[in-house]
């Protein structure tokens, strides 16, 4: 039974909770039931020491963590529902009184939900783009695709260029000694892919095959091994072999080979209508992002420490997702980057705060307009899942309660309906596109991060000291 509630500094709560004297009691017997088969006393068979004798010999309170254990988690549920809090972390509990014959008393305290004092939601005006797909665009994806399919033939004279594969022999030295893990040879790289030292694949450009090389570069001031972080490194290179991209042929003969098509023209036109698509989905994204933000500027709200927290956590477990992705560690990532976890942590902190604030808001929102999700919502999404994955809805919803998910994708399903409220409402002028300076296909697509590619072999630790991943919004 709930007997008080208490607000305290800041957003915690404290609850009187108290538990009638007939149920302490039943819960000391079974209490003392399933303590005594643990005891061996002298004088008695193990199990069956009585419990006036079992007390005196070791005091009441042998009983009590077992008791406390029946009685406070349904004790707490009830209080909570009673109150109708939403507790954001764990339980303090605080014994006040366990007697048999007497009630049972504790304190338990948690922190809540802040109140949210929400501004408009409701006809907010913002600018979307309209969806457009260019010839240039399709242009550079129809590079992108000869890229990827290029094929790597050696050069038997020339130079090094920029997007060629070199297979070097090298040795590094600082201060004119020979550094740990500063050699390699038979070593893959492709210049462009910045895998190396700042500055290195630069000036392996012009270099001819079987040709000598030295090379001076800085290692960064923040690089990983602090004995030659800061200082200029000077490499002996030979070039040992150099290969170049050749691409294919643009023609129906490639449509055939990469896609499902016929002919070049067929290629196309399922390409733009695919980009344009891709366009729109992402211009609903940027627009309902918009207005997220919107509304959420528009509201007061303090996050609390917690939230921001978790937040934090999901970020950094998206990030893991994405390195896991792409062959990497988080730890390989941290030590590539110079960077500690705690670090790593604190970049997000910002824009964590900002999500958390949005969520807080979201979550107001749907209280006023009392948005919830129902179970016919639930089962259509779990028929879309299913649908998706060729799978039995009721195998996916078993499978999602065994997870612990259902309440989640409810939460989500109500969260969704809450921005598509807010996007319905919103007064949406079209606009056209911003149109970036045009670039010829091959060089934007040389100069685009996504065509990087790692060095195909790396040397023992002459990584590059910085990389980067793109994080996956939540």
């Amino acid at each position: 039974m709930l007997k008080k509630v208490e607000k305290m500094e800041g957003n915690r709560v404290k609850l009187e909770i108290e538990v009638a004297a007939p149920d302490v009691d039943t819960a000391l017997a079974k209490a003392y039931r399933q303590v005594v088969k643990k005891i061996n006393l002298p004088g008695f068979r193990k199990g069956k020491v009585p419990r006036r004798i079992l007390e005196s010999r070791f005091g009441s309170e042998i009983l009590h963590e077992d008791a406390l254990e029946l009685l406070v988690p349904d004790a707490y549920e009830a209080a909570l529902e009673e109150a109708d809090l939403d507790p954001i972390n764990n339980p303090e509990f605080d014994l006040i009184q366990i007697e048999e014959s007497k009630p049972l008393i504790f304190n338990a305290i948690i922190e809540v939900l802040p109140p949210v004092e929400l501004g408009e939601y409701r006809g907010l005006e913002v600018d979307q783009e309209i969806a457009e797909v260019d010839d240039i665009q399709i242009d550079h994806h129809l590079f992108m695709l000869r890229e990827q399919n290029a094929r790597l033939v050696p050069r038997e004279a020339g130079p090094v260029k920029e997007g060629d594969l070199v297979q070097i022999d090298f040795k590094g030295y600082v201060d004119g000694v020979l550094f740990e893990g500063g050699e390699a040879e038979d070593y893959s790289l492709e210049i462009g892919s910045r895998s190396f030292i700042p500055g290195f694949e630069d000036q392996l450009i012009g270099a001819a095959q079987d040709e000598e090389k030295e090379i001076k570069v800085t290692f960064p001031e923040n690089y990983r091994k602090e004995d030659i972080a800061g200082k200029e490194a000077v490499f002996k290179v030979v070039v040992k072999q150099i290969k170049e991209k050749q691409l294919p042929e643009l023609d129906d003969l490639f449509a055939k080979e990469v896609s499902e098509f016929e002919n070049l023209d067929e290629m196309k036109a399922d390409l733009k209508e695919k980009l344009l698509k891709n366009a729109e989905d992402r211009l609903k994204a940027k627009l309902e992002e918009d207005l997220i933000e919107k509304v959420s500027a528009l509201a007061k709200v303090e996050p609390p420490k917690i939230l921001v927290d978790r937040q934090i956590d999901r970020m950094v477990g998206d990030l893991e997702n994405y390195l896991r992705y792409q062959g990497m560690g988080l730890d390989q990532f941290l030590e590539l980057s110079g960077k500690n976890k705690d670090e790593i942590r604190e970049e997000r902190r910002e824009e964590a705060i900002k999500r958390a604030k949005a969520n807080l808001v979201l979550d107001a929102i749907a209280k006023k307009e009392g948005i919830t999700a129902d179970d016919s919502e639930l089962k259509e999404k779990i028929e879309e899942i299913a649908t998706t994955y060729n799978d039995d809805p009721d195998r996916i919803r078993d499978l999602l309660e065994k997870q612990g998910r259902v309440p989640v994708m409810k939460e989500e399903i109500r969260i969704r309906k809450v921005i598509d409220l807010i996007v319905s409402e919103a007064k949406i002028k079209m606009v056209k596109a911003q149109k970036e300076k045009a670039k010829d296909p091959e060089k934007k697509a040389k100069s685009s991060d996504q065509i990087k590619k790692p060095a195909v072999k790396k040397a023992k630790k002459i990584e590059t000291a910085d990389a980067s991943a793109q994080e996956s919004k939540e």
